[in-house]
């Protein structure tokens, strides 16, 4: 069969010479999964896939999965041996993979509703539920890196840009915050770091289940970030209100959430620059 490969991966896929490789070899990667793993192979899903290619399949005994396998990708890098950790707790079950590959066999949520069906209000409750299960320390030796690892990747993306910065000094405090934040975490448990309404699916054997998570070991309070940013609109419009209330369903710091915040407004990499709306929020979440 041809396997189609949506738009949004292609083009992140030919931003790297190593990610077009990948590209390249993925259709007879997917073969040989169909075969080892004797899967018959849906259609790819579509929506929002930008760093992987994952489709519905029904394996040897008719039983309903989903076959992921994600692109080179720095910030996914150990989602495998984070769905083995959590161990469906509460994420989906990671039934079958190919570590080499970054190949997974997944537990398929049913009805698979997303999250985001429902109101802003109620998601902030089931995220933060979410969280406080998945935040747990993994014991030594592991894998796991630190999320310090992540804003220093982001960091040097960010000041190759720099000609870009329509505020210097809003980039370089966030910056700064970027260094100064992960060393001075209150607690380091193991982090999604990507939980947000469109990342969370309902499912029969629980109401919710976590999907796609990328996971560093870090601040609790970074974990409340990306919610935040996928309500944007509440967001922009009551910035503390909104912070202050993810910040109490999640037990963590408000003001450290606040911090956070603002780093990943200000100083986050960027393909266009020239947005004023994130440099809008971080002016007004500056310190």
């Amino acid at each position: 069969m041809a396997f189609t490969i949506p738009d949004r991966l292609a083009a992140n896929c030919r931003k790297t010479p190593q990610r077009a490789a990948w590209l390249d070899r993925l259709p007879h990667t997917l073969r040989d999964l169909e075969r080892r793993w004797s899967l018959a192979l849906g259609a790819p899903f579509n929506e929002e896939t930008s760093c992987a290619w994952a489709a519905p399949v029904a394996l040897a005994d008719g039983a309903p999965a989903v076959l992921k396998l994600g692109m080179p990708h720095m910030e996914g890098a150990h989602e495998i041996q984070g769905l083995r950790f959590w161990d469906g707790d509460p994420t989906v079950r990671l039934l079958e993979a190919d570590d080499d590959l970054g190949a997974m066999l997944i537990e398929r949520c049913q009805p698979g509703t997303a999250l985001r069906a429902v109101p802003e209000a109620e998601q902030d409750v089931v995220i933060a539920g979410l969280l406080r299960r998945l935040w747990r320390s993994p014991p030594a030796p592991h894998v796991f890196r630190f999320l310090a690892a992540l804003t220093e990747y982001w960091s040097h993306e960010t000041q190759s840009a720099i000609e870009l910065w329509p505020d210097t000094g809003l980039v370089r405090e966030g910056l700064r915050l970027f260094k100064e934040l992960p060393q001075t975490a209150p607690a380091n448990v193991l982090l999604a770091t990507d939980l947000h309404a469109g990342n969370v699916l309902r499912s029969r054997r629980e109401p919710w289940l976590v999907i796609d998570p990328k996971p560093f070991i870090g601040d609790p309070a970074y974990d409340a970030t990306q919610h935040l940013f996928n309500c944007e609109a509440r967001l922009r419009a009551d910035p503390g209100s909104m912070i202050r209330r993810i910040a109490d369903l999640l037990g963590v710091d408000c003001e450290r959430v606040r911090l956070w915040t603002f780093a990943r407004a200000a100083a986050e990499p960027r393909d266009d620059w020239s947005g004023r709306d994130s440099i809008a929020l971080a002016r007004a979440l500056a310190p």
